[in-house]
């Protein structure tokens, strides 16, 4: 058993660059709500903190990100990032994802969050919800058809296999693509860069850019919402959960 008091996140700076680290490996760094909380701390100091020009987020040295913690029960809501505390979260300064290793479900969602996305070619996107019966809710369905091409966008929600990064850097998703070992150094170079501009002017922009990018998410929430109501009580839904908690083949029965 977990000791209760582990850090779930680590921080350090790098001038003006925050970089935070998932620190959770041993469990995948799936997301529960002592995770969600030190992420929502860790991103409002990085918003607040105005010598904080922008930052890096990471995981583990052999995965990013598996998305939630199936045992939280949706327990890991924050009040100003919403999902794992940063989800919904406006915020002012950019934010490089360095993802090394495997960012699925909820994980690719949190590197859909972010503004710019480094990866080691060992790196595997994926939203592989449906293969347990269940849906991505923290935005990847309206989400991941803005940062990818529309058929890769369906081919990750509707097989849930996942995706090369050297895919997803053909694709236009990952900005730099690097050597595994070698993505929070290509992030800090790339936040760097950001912070050799004018801080105000590169927070402007960000937020015009995002605002309009979100202009349509009201409407993609309530369409998750909506697609999560047709399967949520259903028998699949509950039988896929406990396959995956009891590492079994699923049996499907529609209904």
């Amino acid at each position: 058993m977990s000791d209760p008091d582990e850090a779930r996140v680590e921080t350090r700076r790098e001038g003006n660059v925050l970089v935070i680290r998932m620190v959770r490996e041993a469990k995948r760094n799936a997301v529960d709500r002592k995770m969600a909380d030190a992420l929502d701390a860790a991103l409002n100091e990085l918003d607040d903190d105005d010598s904080l020009w922008a930052g890096v987020l990471t995981g583990g040295d052999s995965i990013f990100c598996a998305g939630s913690d199936l045992r939280s029960n949706g327990d890991y809501v924050t009040e100003r990032g919403g999902e794992y505390g940063i989800i919904r979260r406006v915020r002012r300064k950019p934010l490089v994802a360095a993802v090394e290793g495997r960012a699925l479900g909820g994980g690719l969602e949190i590197v859909l969050a972010c503004d710019l996305v480094v990866a080691s070619n060992e790196a595997l996107f994926g939203l592989p919800e449906v293969s347990i019966g269940v849906i991505p809710t923290c935005a990847g369905i309206f989400r991941a058809p803005n940062a990818l091409p529309l058929n890769l966008a369906k081919e990750l929600i509707l097989t849930g296999e996942p995706i090369e990064a050297e895919r997803a850097y053909a694709a236009g998703f990952v900005n730099r693509l690097v050597a595994p070992g070698e993505t929070v150094p290509a992030a800090l170079a790339l936040a760097a860069r950001i912070t050799k501009n004018a801080p105000l002017s590169v927070q402007g922009c960000l937020r015009s850019v995002n605002e309009f990018v979100s202009g349509a998410e009201e409407q993609g929430w309530a369409l998750t919402e909506r697609a999560f109501e047709e399967i949520a009580g259903t028998e699949d839904q509950r039988e896929g959960v406990m396959s995956f908690l009891e590492k079994r083949s699923p049996q499907w029965k529609a209904r």
